[in-house]
């Protein structure tokens, strides 16, 4: 059965946008969904904690559905960073990506255009969603994660919001907002990166363990 914790609640950051479902977005969501709770038996915690501005969303990365069961538990559209090599997986995937509103940034390098991109989705008041990880972990565990999504979330200035997807049984929690100093104009330096990327992957690993208790 797919429980649902109750709406979004507003926090005092940047605007609120008036945002839609891109079309291709709305109609995966609304096949998978039904398909989550009778096969996965989806379940999803803390939706109340979700800012009703813009945030990134930062998730652990363990199989290729993780990005659907996001699109399926937030009840608002994510803007999600995703690898070039993903973004050009088959001739399709570009077409699909750019209709869903995906922004290929490669975390493990900077890429000012990508990072811009996705900077400017979250000054309109959207989510931008990342697996800090990079791509999905074949080990099993929580890996260590990339900068990219500290370098964001300091050069933004908005909220990061952690949550670990677990389970065959499928189950999606999200942590409290983390507030992170910012927002920077100009540059941020490794040591401050560094920090707030273990900051954001310790309650990330914090949420799998509480999932798994």
């Amino acid at each position: 059965m797919l429980s649902v914790s109750s709406g979004p609640v507003a926090l005092p950051f940047r605007r609120v946008a008036r945002e839609r479902f891109p079309v291709l977005y709305r109609i995966v969501r609304d096949l998978c969904r039904p398909a989550l709770s009778r096969w996965f038996d989806l379940s999803i915690e803390g939706v109340e904690r979700l800012p009703a501005g813009p945030f990134i969303l930062a998730a652990n990365h363990h199989n290729y559905l993780d990005g659907v069961i996001l699109g399926v538990a937030v009840p608002r559209p994510i803007s999600f960073i995703v690898m070039p090599r993903v973004y050009h997986a088959s001739p399709l995937h570009p077409a699909f990506h750019r209709h869903i509103g995906s922004i290929p940034v490669n975390l493990s390098r900077p890429e000012p255009g990508a990072i811009k991109r996705a900077l400017r989705a979250l000054d309109e008041g959207h989510i931008v969603g990342i697996f800090p990880e990079g791509p999905f972990s074949r080990e099993g565990r929580l890996v260590p994660g990339q900068p990219g999504v500290a370098m964001m979330a300091l050069r933004a200035g908005v909220p990061v919001v952690p949550a670990a997807i677990s389970g065959t049984y499928l189950g999606v929690r999200f942590g409290p907002p983390l507030a992170l100093p910012g927002p920077r104009h100009h540059g941020v330096g490794r040591a401050e990166r560094v920090e707030a990327t273990r900051r954001i992957m310790a309650e990330i690993d914090r949420l799998l363990a509480r999932a798994h208790a």
